[in-house]
């Protein structure tokens, strides 16, 4: 088996996995309605009954047929929420009691149903989708005219643009599709008998949409549907266990904003499905101006791939077959589905129209032309001086720029020839050409020909022109100025393209850095809350659950922002799904803000909740994806901190249970040890009393004393450590002399170690320390005991005490075996010792971990440096200020 089909039916086999508890859905599917479909529901439903399965109604429109009423008897109905709008009532499917009482399965009629406003989501099929993810089976029926891919064909077939549809991606979630059919014979008479609409509306149904025609080809599409998903379940199945399939290219739709995109998209879809590919559809910026009206077509395009389960994308270019081209052997294209435009006569003879310049350069490719419904009204409106305000104004401002061209040239007809004279009008229309759209820039051009060739071309005062050069001059200018407002009106829009662009790459840049030196959680959210809000012109808030589950704001840009209780239901329902909601989505839209998760299904991290301007009726492109980019990044960051905070929490578990262990085997073995001795030496004192000499019990005794002393130390040091870690340790600071502090530790270790001999170096004069004497003299004992208790017999410990720059150096020599240079950072640390090192196998490790603790506290440091030639020195640094009498 090939790397690609071993890694093909590995994804086909995790997608059964992950699919197998959504896939909950069974549909019943009719060409139109009458045909049985709800019957055919009931009746599955009456049989799962039957067989002992929880089967509820949520939601069954009977119509007033009787017999379709009959069937819903002995199951149990769920209330409908009573919905006021418009001074009406009305009644729709409770979702959240279906939610509540959980069935096995549950009947909800009329798939494609659009919910009244108010509700958790605007269209039924949502509902559905939510009930299916809380692990609910589902029952549905579905005409085949509310299919979104159809819906072109559909208004083709019966003239009727359906409102009302379904994604087809939904479609693709469901497990069985079952076919309910009649013929149009039947339904024809169903419907003359009353049996589907009332007489009145039967009448003109028959005479629109019910027609013998028109049944049978919605017959044929229903056929092909039901017909694709099972080949669409055989593919997979077969892939899953391990068939030969071949390899699944991408198909591409390349829009361009014109009427037909949409319908491209539901081709591409289409076309997708039967090959079982995926699919993305693309638009190539080419820097040009979109009108509104193209621009409005191109978002409701990209919204609709969407919803169909297509990816979307924006490429910039100037070339757009390269653009294309490119992007396709990037993302594994391998068919590219175009409209049949209307190319320019000149582009078709050079060979630069778009579908030549696909064929030649992307001979490796399939592409697909479709034929796209006419667009003759759509060209008259094009032909059309474009209304509105701001159109005009345009208009008006080239009108008074050729004014302007016309009295320069006035003014200079006495100094200039008429070639010359040219140039001013020239100017004129870059002028309009860099400021406005291409349609101005031409009614300018054409402004300054007429008025150049009336006024100054002789003989003037006429459009007649006597000169044969003069006639070449006016029409190179009239041919200079449209070239000139065609580069100039694609300069200025490739401008502004790039300078979005580069707005948009500024923020994400900035983003990122910002992102970067956030090192906790709190400061991400802020971080993100004030560059979304920044980037987008929009209030933003950012909400998490508190550990009583309760969502609320916990960052916000502006400080002021306050969240309604549409806004916190969306953030709920967002942060509970990981999908967007609210405001320009189909969930709970009734909301201002526009709700983003933060994180994925697995870590959900908070929702980020924007607010735009309420003018703001929808986002561009541009807008949504450099929104779904700075939250992705957002969410990354939190993913990051989240990850390292786990880190952290489990490294210092790690060296908890490190310290822990530690701490028993010390004190298991620094406390027996002198247990046992005092024991032994007690015992024996207790036994034999005065029956032993005097010398021994006094050696018994002195035992017991010393090991008394040796457990005092230790547990002594316990607690400064205790102290020392939980920050308890107050500083009692006093000008102290360094050789107070020195002749006292030595006095203490040389009742520890009586014939150990102790070499001091002092500096001259009295040197004053601003310390808590008590904490040092403890420091430098530990550092002498533990130079003591492994220097050789009959070597002395040195201590050298000098002052340098502002600090006092305290060296305490020993002439031991010294220390491995990897281990000297170490020795520092609670419980650690060094094999055959400074320490003994009796040391419990925590002296020089206290006494780097206590320096530490006086702003000094502690650090292990090599001997002189042997052994280790340990060399204390303290902070050294002025003596009192040179304070201010």
């Amino acid at each position: 088996m090939s790397d690609v089909n071993r890694e093909a039916r590995a994804d086909a086999l995790l997608d059964s996995v992950q699919e197998e508890r959504h896939r909950r859905l069974k549909i019943f599917l009719g060409a139109a309605p009458g045909v049985g479909k709800t019957f055919a529901m009931l009746s599955a439903a009456r049989e799962l009954k039957r067989q002992g399965v929880d089967v509820v109604v949520g939601l069954v429109e009977t119509h007033g047929r009787t017999e379709t009423s009959a069937l819903l008897e002995g199951l149990e109905v769920l209330p409908r929420r009573q919905v006021n709008y418009r001074g009406r009532d009305f009644t729709e499917f409770d979702l959240d009691a279906a939610l509540a009482r959980r069935p096995a399965v549950i009947l909800v009629d009329e798939l494609a149903h659009r919910n009244l406003p108010g509700g958790r989501h605007e269209r039924r099929w949502q509902d559905i989708a939510e009930l299916l993810d809380a692990g609910i089976e589902v029952y549905s029926a579905l005409n085949v005219q509310h299919l979104e891919s159809l819906n072109d064909q559909v208004r083709r077939i019966t003239n009727v643009t359906v409102r009302e549809t379904v994604p087809d991606a939904f479609l693709d979630r469901a497990r069985d599709i079952v076919l309910v059919d009649l013929p149009p014979r039947e339904l024809i008479q169903r419907l003359k008998q009353g049996k589907v609409y009332v007489p009145e509306t039967a009448a003109a149904a028959l005479d629109a949409f019910f027609s013998p025609t028109n049944l049978a080809a919605l017959r044929e599409l229903a056929v092909d549907t039901v017909a694709g998903h099972v080949d669409s379940d055989l593919r997979d199945h077969m892939l899953a266990r391990g068939g030969a399939m071949p390899v699944r290219r991408r198909v591409l739709a390349a829009i361009d904003g014109h009427s037909q995109s949409e319908y491209l998209v539901r081709v591409a879809r289409r076309i997708a499905e039967r090959r079982g590919a995926p699919w993305s559809v693309a638009f190539v910026d080419t820097g040009a101006t979109l009108d509104k009206t193209r621009r409005e077509q191109l978002d409701a395009a990209m919204r609709l791939a969407r919803r169909l389960g297509g990816d979307t994308i924006v490429l910039r270019g100037h070339a757009v077959a390269d653009e294309l081209i490119a992007h396709a052997d990037r993302e594994g294209i391998g068919q590219i589905i175009l409209g049949r435009t209307r190319e320019r006569p000149l582009a078709r003879m050079l060979g630069r129209s778009l579908t030549q310049l696909l064929l030649r350069r992307g001979a490796h490719l399939e592409l697909t032309i479709i034929a796209t419904p006419a667009e003759r009204a759509q060209s008259r409106r094009r032909l059309r001086m474009p209304g509105g305000r701001g159109r005009r104004s345009e208009y008006i401002y080239a009108t008074l720029a050729t004014l302007v061209a016309f009295g320069l040239s006035f003014v200079a007809d006495r100094y200039l020839s008429v070639a010359n004279l040219s140039l001013i009008f020239l100017t004129a229309v870059l002028v309009v050409a860099v400021r406005t759209r291409m349609a101005v820039a031409v009614y300018t051009a054409t402004l300054c020909f007429l008025g150049y060739n009336f006024f100054f071309a002789p003989p003037r005062y006429t459009l007649v022109i006597a000169n044969f050069d003069d006639v070449l001059a006016v029409c190179l200018f009239f041919v200079a100025a449209l070239v000139c407002s065609r580069l100039a009106t694609q300069l200025s829009s490739q401008v502004e393209s790039m300078r979005a662009a580069h707005a948009h790459a500024r923020a994400l840049l900035a983003l990122g850095q910002r992102l970067a030196t956030s090192t906790d959680a709190a400061g991400i959210r802020d971080v993100g809350a004030g560059a979304l809000a920044h980037a987008l012109r929009c209030d933003v808030a950012v909400l998490m659950r508190d550990p009583s589950r309760v969502l609320h704001a916990v960052a916000t840009s502006p400080r002021d922002v306050r969240l309604t209780p549409q806004d916190l239901a969306a953030a709920d329902w967002c942060e509970q799904h990981a999908e967007p909601a609210g405001r320009y989505t189909d969930t709970l839209n009734a909301a201002p803000c526009w709700a983003l998760p933060l994180g994925g299904e697995n870590h959900r991290l908070g929702v980020a909740a924007l607010r735009f301007p309420a003018e703001a009726h929808d986002l561009s492109p541009d807008q949504r994806s450099l929104a779904l980019a700075m939250v992705q990044d957002i969410g990354q960051a939190l993913e990051r901190a989240r990850l390292t905070d786990e880190l952290e929490g489990a490294r210092v578990q790690g060296e908890t249970e490190r310290l822990r262990n530690a701490l028993l085997s010390s004190v298991s073995h620094d406390l027996r040890s002198p247990l046992a001795s005092m024991i032994g030496s007690a015992g024996t004192l207790a036994s034999y009393g005065d029956q032993l000499p005097a010398g021994e019990r006094k050696e018994l005794l002195e035992a017991i004393l010393g090991e008394g002393q040796r457990l005092d130390r230790y547990i002594q040091n316990l607690l400064d450590m205790t102290k020392l870690g939980h920050g308890t340790l107050k500083l009692n600071r006093d000008w102290t002399d360094v050789a107070e502090i020195v002749a006292a530790a030595v006095t203490r270790l040389h009742k520890l170690f009586p014939e150990l001999k102790v070499d001091t170096m002092l500096p001259p004069g009295t040197v004053l320390l601003y310390v808590h004497p008590a904490l040092i003299e403890q420091a430098l004992f530990n550092i002498l005991e533990n130079a003591a208790r492994f220097s050789p017999p009959g070597e002395a410990v040195r201590v050298i005490v000098r002052s340098a720059a502002e600090k006092l150096q305290i060296d305490v020599i020993d002439r031991g075996p010294g220390i491995p240079e990897d281990e000297r950072a170490l020795i520092f640390d609670m419980f650690y010792s060094v094999a055959r090192g400074d320490r003994a196998p009796q040391g419990t490790g925590l002296g020089l971990a206290i006494c780097r603790g206590m320096i530490g506290a006086h702003g000094g440091s502690v650090e292990a440096l090599p001997g002189d030639g042997i052994g280790t020195t340990i060399r204390i640094t303290l902070p050294l200020p002025p003596p009192p009498e040179e304070t201010p």
